[in-house]
This record gives C-alpha cells, sequence and structure tokens, in this order.
C-alpha cells in the first residue's frame, strides 16, 4: 500500500522527532534509497541557515551524518541483523556557499556491504571511510558545494535468530 520510501521517511521522522531531535528539527527528506545509493534533503530554511544565509555547518554535518548512516542501517535492516552504528572521523570540504536546498548523496552501497559482511563474520567492529556530496541542484546542478568523508563504525549485534 505504501512505497518503501514513504515508510523509509516515515521512520527518519520517528527517529528524529524521539531519539535525535536535532536531525528533526532539520526536516530531513528521503528523496532516494536503494542498496547502493542514498539521496537526502534539507531544506533551506529559518533553522537550518547561519548568517549568511546559507546552510549552516551544523545542518550540513546532519545531512552527510544521515546519508552514510541511513544507507548503513537500510542495508543492515535488508540483511535481517542489527548493528551498532557511530561514526569515528570526519573530514570536510566547503566548496561553495550552499544558498538553497542541499541534497545529500552517498553511494557506497558496496563498502557497506562489505562492512556488513566482515562484522557479521568476525563479530568485530569494522571501520572504513564512506563518501558523501552535498550539492545545491536548484541553483548549480551536480556541482558540489562540499564533500565528506566519515569514518562509518559498524558493529553487528547477535539477535535471537541467529
Amino acid at each position: 500500500m505504501f512505497s518503501a520510501l514513504y515508510k523509509a521517511n516515515l521512520y527518519l521522522n520517528w527517529f528524529g522527532f524521539f531519539k535525535v531531535p536535532l536531525i528533526w528539527s532539520c526536516r530531513p527528506k528521503l528523496l532516494a534509497l536503494t542498496d547502493q545509493h542514498v539521496e537526502i534533503k534539507i531544506p533551506l530554511k529559518h533553522k537550518t541557515k547561519n548568517h549568511l544565509n546559507s546552510m549552516y555547518f551544523g545542518a550540513l554535518a546532519i545531512g552527510a551524518d544521515l546519508a552514510g548512516g541511513f544507507l548503513a542501517m537500510h542495508k543492515a535492516k535488508s540483511k535481517g541483523v542489527r548493528v551498532s552504528l557511530a561514526f569515528k572521523a570526519v573530514e570536510a570540504q566547503f566548496l561553495k556557499r550552499p544558498e538553497a536546498d542541499v541534497h545529500f548523496v552517498c553511494d557506497e552501497g558496496d563498502t557497506i556491504e562489505k562492512m556488513l559482511d566482515d562484522t557479521i563474520n568476525t563479530g568485530q567492529r569494522v571501520n572504513r571511510a564512506v563518501k558523501i556530496i552535498a550539492t545545491c541542484p536548484s541553483l548549480h546542478g551536480d556541482e558540489p558545494m562540499a564533500e565528506f568523508s566519515l569514518t562509518l563504525s559498524l558493529k553487528c549485534h547477535p539477535s535471537p535468530n541467529h
């Protein structure tokens, strides 16, 4: 009845509202979600702007966090495993002021798949960098506004079914 993307957006809103209210305050929306790719939009609004009327650094970090983290959680759920997810490091290059809604894209499905396989097989925490690109399609098409490299850290927890 409801699409997988609609359900994923409901979960994102629930998670933001109840678990991490700062995420919810940015009003992110999933635009695309596959096993290899995620695209999340954060609107440029009063709560996400800085004094230069571009997206605030903190809102950009939230978008990058969501893009890498949501793809990992989606892939773990599709494998039927519970994972502990954290980010251990961040590198960012801010290339141009994002003066409109920002789209965060992560195409690291293969990297995350390998990480999940490694943690499932070893029971150990696995850390790898994932890349997220931030764009403002309404103003600059696919030109990057910022590039993030986040060190994603995953550890599989045994579920009662395994």
